[in-house]
This record gives structure tokens, sequence and C-alpha cells, in this order.
């Protein structure tokens, strides 16, 4: 009798399998036979369900977004406040339990802006699409709770991408030393000309 594969299950467990790998050597200093050799099975087998090893990070980035979302959001929905919230939404880009997620980002960012494909640019602009709404949600929570003044939602989009700007500038540049600092003024300067005051 044949042995049913579920493929789907069985590419995450060949793309999870590698997760350490990728974290630890980053894309270009891999070949697919590390990679199957890491995941146990034969080269072939990668190919059968995955082109590339650009589509592994991809799988495992996916994979993980999906996992940390769920944290995310009753770490979110645990605050009080407006300001903790989005200090919460950000968090992911210097928390030491979010460092694993933050390197597979960075390999995947290099991916998109290097060599980008289709797939991957509309992953990326679905994340993007669906984390901006989430921030703008916060936002809006902000204004109905009577936190935040209401023409604060028109700066959503802008505040939205700075922060991910911050953590990319801190990846690249030596400009940003301490990103959690550079964030927290950010933070507070920002409340300085959004809250209500009272």
């Amino acid at each position: 009798m044949a042995i049913i594969v579920d493929k789907v299950q069985k590419r995450k467990d060949i793309a999870l399998s590698c997760k350490e790998l990728f974290i630890k050597n980053g894309i270009n200093n891999l070949t697919i036979s590390e990679v199957a050799k890491t995941a146990k099975v034969g080269k072939g087998t990668i190919y059968e369900y995955f082109k590339n090893k650009e589509e592994i990070v991809f799988e495992i980035v996916n994979i993980l977004l999906q996992e940390h979302n769920i944290e995310k959001k009753l770490r979110i929905d645990s605050k009080e406040n407006t300001k903790e919230k989005i200090i919460e939404f950000f968090g992911v880009f210097y928390r030491e339990e979010d460092v694993e997620l933050k390197e597979l980002y960075k390999e995947f960012i290099s991916i998109n802006l290097a060599n980008p494909q289709q797939e991957m640019i509309e992953f990326q602009s679905k994340c993007s699409d669906t984390y901006f709404k989430w921030f703008e949600e916060i936002i809006q929570f902000g204004i109905d709770k009577g936190e935040l003044v209401g023409a604060s939602k028109k700066l959503s989009r802008g505040l939205f991408v700075m922060g991910e700007g911050l953590f990319i500038a801190s990846c690249v540049t030596t400009v940003i030393e301490d990103l959690k600092k550079e964030l927290d003024t950010f933070y507070d300067t920002l409340f300085e000309l959004i809250e209500v005051k009272k």
C-alpha cells in the first residue's frame, strides 16, 4: 500500500528544519545540498517542494509570521493605552525573543530587493497591508478612546513606514546604534504631538 504524503505539511517540515541553518549562515552561504542534508531528504526532494533557496526562506518567514501574529495580537490587546499598544506593535524589531524572525525577515527583504519575484512581492504587499490596517486600528482605538487627536489617522501610513524604516536603517547603517532607544525617542516625541492634552 502506498504511503500518502501530506505535501503541504512536508513543505513546512522541510522549511522549518532549515530555519537554524538559514539564521546562522544566511542564504548566500548555503547550498541546496546543505539544505537537503539538514532536512534529511534528498536533493531531488528539495526541488520537488521548492524552486530555490529563496522559496524556502519565503516559506519559513510565512510560517513564523503566522505564529508570531497570534502572540503579537495577545500582547497588544493586553495593553491599556495607545502608546503601549504602538510600542508593542513595533517591539518585534528589538525584542530578544523575536531574534529569529528578525534575522529571517532581513534575509527575506534582501532577497526581495536583490531579486524581486512576483510571488514574494505579492506576499510582502499582503503582509504590509495587513500590518498597516492593524496599526491603523490601534491609532483609531486611541482616537476613539480620546487619547489621540483625530488628525493622527492621517499620519498612520507615515508612522507605520517610519517604524519599519528605523529597523531597516539599524540593519544596514551605523547611524542607529540602539534601535530600542531610537524607537523610544520616536514614540515619546510622536505622542507629544498627537496625544490629546489633558
